[in-house]
């Protein structure tokens, strides 16, 4: 009997997760990938293709001129899509915020802090930047599950150590996530005022902040990956729609203070879908559908056109 991950998202095998040992990020995309999904450049970043054969990468090719640039991990990334067109950043260059070109400057399984340091180690490499949106905040909470001496000085990262018996409660998982992520906001905010960037967050779409009931697919695909995989044990607290607005709601004080613009994307996302759009093919990974719809509401409601 084909498996629902086989049926509906046979694409996914070629996202192996597996990545190369990097220093000072831990980890990172190999350099000239090409599989029959997505393609990186020399660097690991994955190519966003644009209208009329253009392609935009951070180490490789790219018009002349401006680019935006859209930061972020797997989701960024654009696990899940069918190809390197379907990703966040494509859809904007190619449909919804096409004045620029679109870089994609993300890293699987990041949290806050390697996202900031991906783009320090790589700015060198960037010609004039109009627009620095983030779309993030998911992985730090996932990560606040670790206890404190997996934490450190600057929060926990995946792989660095086995999943706990006991995990924190939500409000302090929230917290814990809150701080870091606007603590790195700020360094943003400062890169990106030194280069003359506008710097945005958005809070990246977890399937049940969006809908509290996943469609029926979902469900399948859902439960298909809980049965090899701790997110649902580990998890299922901040898997509710409350913790995902109290996370927001917070986020979204830090931004104001920092005068960064914000975005619950799980709200935008929910308001824009229909009820029978197929968006999320596991909780943090989104069909091709449900990339595009982010990058629309992203491009309208961060007046980004």
């Amino acid at each position: 009997m084909t498996s629902p991950r086989a049926q509906y998202t046979p694409h996914m095998e070629h996202y192996t997760f597996v990545l190369e040992d990097q220093p000072y990020l831990g980890y990172f995309q190999y350099g000239g990938e090409k599989t029959p999904v997505y393609t990186t450049d020399r660097h690991g970043f994955r190519v966003t293709p644009g209208p009329g054969g253009q392609r935009a990468t951070v180490g490789d090719d790219r018009p002349e001129g401006p680019v935006r640039v859209l930061a972020g991990s797997s989701a960024v990334f654009g696990v899940g899509a069918t190809g390197d067109a379907a990703t966040v950043s494509a859809r904007l260059w190619n449909a919804y915020a096409p004045r620029l070109p679109w870089l994609n400057f993300a890293g699987q399984s990041h949290n806050s802090v390697q996202e900031l340091l991906l783009f320090t180690l790589f700015q060198h490499e960037l010609p004039p930047v109009a627009d620095i949106v983030l779309l993030s905040g998911v992985n730090n909470l996932v990560l606040s599950r670790l206890p404190e001496e997996k934490q450190g000085r600057h929060g926990a990262f995946f792989d660095c150590g086995p999943a706990p018996e006991v995990v924190p409660p939500p409000d302090r998982r929230v917290a814990h996530a809150t701080e870091l992520t606007l603590r790195h906001l700020s360094a943003w905010k400062l890169l990106a005022d030194g280069l003359g960037a506008r710097l945005t967050f958005a809070l990246q779409p977890l399937a049940p902040w969006v809908r509290e009931e996943p469609l029926p697919r979902e469900r399948l695909l859902f439960e298909e990956l809980d049965e090899v995989s701790n997110f649902r044990r580990f998890h299922n607290d901040i898997s509710t729609m409350a913790v995902g607005r109290s996370y927001a709601d917070r986020l979204a004080a830090g931004c104001a203070a920092l005068d960064v613009p914000f975005l619950d994307m799980n709200v935008a996302l929910g308001e824009a879908a229909a009820a029978e759009d197929w968006l999320f093919i596991d909780r943090v990974h989104c069909t091709d559908l449900g990339y595009d719809l982010v990058a629309r509401q992203l491009a309208d409601r961060l007046d980004l056109a």
